[in-house]
């Protein structure tokens, strides 16, 4: 064998090997296995479902939707937020997430009973009662509810129960019921723009800064803050049987939570928080669903 051809038969071999190489590289092997190695690999693991998803769309549980808070859910389903912080356990009721399910009716019931239930159980007779009686000892200068009794007949005390609280702070108002619940205007300004469905979730009654802004009816305070955003200085009240008033925009705020209010008292003064003019956004809900205050409301 020449010089030449000991030359030529390695690098003809080296070229073999090489090429050998080149398609051993090319061939697709990788790309069939690259997606299965990736799905054993555990790297993409299910999404996490939020809590609660199981409940969606059943009756008495409630999606958080995006810019929800603790306190508007509570104003929307007629519920106290301390409540359904506790129905559901959350730790910390500023964390809850968007598709999160709530429970906003009291365990063991569901939407319907619990409805049904609230009517007889705390009809607005019995708690307005409840509420009288809790007051005289409690705040004694809020008697004027309590100085009709020569009026009370005793065969007749327990309708004239009811009946001092709707005379107390009306000055020349006739007060009549709505739903076996006496209302009054909580402000004494003109209306500056009326209930719209869908739009304006209540009223808006004008005045100047520090206005009083009173009570609408005998009840409890559920919420006062200012943690919903676009009503500034709030106060809700839980009233007997389905229903909450709001009052929004307020000056300074007089009563705390869970404090007992009667109708006509002052719990706030007038202001312009989260609001362009001085004015009490003033909303009537039952169950939740806000309803227009004038058809409740006294006639002016």
């Amino acid at each position: 064998m020449t010089f030449f051809s000991r030359l030529v038969v390695p690098s003809a071999v080296v070229l073999l090997m090489a090429g050998c190489a080149t398609q051993t590289h090319r061939a697709p092997v990788e790309q069939r296995t690259s997606p299965s190695s990736s799905d054993s690999g555990g790297t993409q693991a299910p999404p996490r479902l939020p809590p609660g998803h199981e409940n969606a769309g059943k009756p008495g549980y409630y999606t958080v939707k995006p810019g929800d808070t603790l306190i508007r859910i509570s104003l929307d389903t007629g519920q106290n937020w301390r409540d359904i912080a506790a129905w559901n356990k959350l730790e910390n009721p500023n964390l809850i997430e968007v598709g999160q399910v709530l429970r906003v009716v009291p365990p063991g019931e569901s939407a319907d009973t619990a409805v049904v239930a609230a009517r007889p159980i705390v009809s607005p007779r019995i708690e307005t009662r409840g509420l009288d009686a809790a007051r005289p000892g409690a705040t004694p200068p809020s008697a004027p509810g309590s100085t009709p009794p020569p009026s009370q007949a005793p065969g007749a005390s327990r309708p004239a129960a009811a009946a001092p609280a709707p005379a107390t702070p009306a000055p020349g108002e006739a007060a009549r019921p709505a739903d076996d619940q006496a209302w009054m205007w909580p402000a004494a300004g003109p209306v500056l723009g009326a209930f719209e469905e869908g739009r304006r979730k209540g009223v808006a009654i004008g005045g100047k800064a520090g206005d009083p802004v009173v009570a609408a009816a005998d009840g409890r305070v559920v919420y006062a803050g200012s943690g919903l955003r676009g009503y500034g200085n709030l106060v809700i009240i839980k009233h007997s049987g389905d229903f909450l008033t709001a009052y929004a925009h307020n000056q300074s705020l007089l009563v705390k939570e869970d404090q007992v209010v009667r109708r006509g008292q002052k719990i706030a003064e007038m202001g312009s928080t989260d609001a362009d003019r001085v004015q009490l956004h003033f909303e009537l809900r039952k169950q939740g669903k806000p309803i227009d205050p004038t058809r409740q409301l006294p006639p002016r």
